[in-house]
C-alpha cells in the first residue's frame, strides 16, 4: 500500500525542514509494506550534537505550522543527541549523527523498500536561476 497523503506530506514536510538546516544524505522510505505501524520512514544526517538538535527543533516547527499541526507521540535520543527519532505514528523521523548514520545503516536495512523522492526546494530554486541566466 503506498504512503498516505497525510504521510507523505508530513514526510516531505519534514525532510525540506531538515535540509533548510543543512541535514545531509536526506531519504524517505516507504515502509508501509513492511510495517504495519507507520507508512514512512525520513532519515538524515548532521554532523554533529548540535546540528541533531537544530534539525530535531526545525522538523517540530514545521510540523506543528501545518495546517493539521502534528506533534510527535514519542520522541527518543534527545539527551545524546546522536540519534533522535521523532515518531509521528503515520512517519518515523530519525534524524542521526553522521557516524550512527553509517554503523547502522538505516538505508542498507530497508534498502528492499521504495524510496519517495525528495528534491531540496533550495537545489530547485538554485537550478531555476541557474536556466534562468544561461538563457538570458
Amino acid at each position: 500500500m503506498p504512503v498516505s497523503e497525510r504521510a507523505l506530506e508530513l514526510a516531505m514536510t519534514a525532510a525540506q525542514a531538515a535540509a533548510d538546516k543543512k541535514a545531509q544524505d536526506i531519504v524517505v522510505i516507504d515502509v508501509g509494506d513492511q510495517l504495519a505501524i507507520t507508512d514512512a520512514f525520513v532519515i538524515a544526517s548532521a554532523s554533529n550534537e548540535r546540528q541533531v538538535a537544530a534539525v530535531v527543533d526545525a522538523i517540530e516547527e514545521a510540523l506543528l505550522a501545518l495546517p493539521e499541526k502534528a506533534k510527535p507521540v514519542r520522541r527518543e535520543g534527545e539527551r545524546q543527541g546522536r540519534w533522535v527519532l521523532l515518531d509521528y505514528i503515520d512517519v518515523v523521523v530519525h534524524i542521526q549523527h553522521a557516524e550512527e548514520r553509517e554503523f547502522y545503516a538505516l538505508d542498507k536495512l530497508w534498502k528492499d523498500c521504495p524510496t519517495v523522492p525528495f528534491v531540496d526546494r533550495d537545489m530547485v530554486d538554485a537550478t531555476t536561476a541557474i536556466d534562468a541566466s544561461g538563457a538570458a
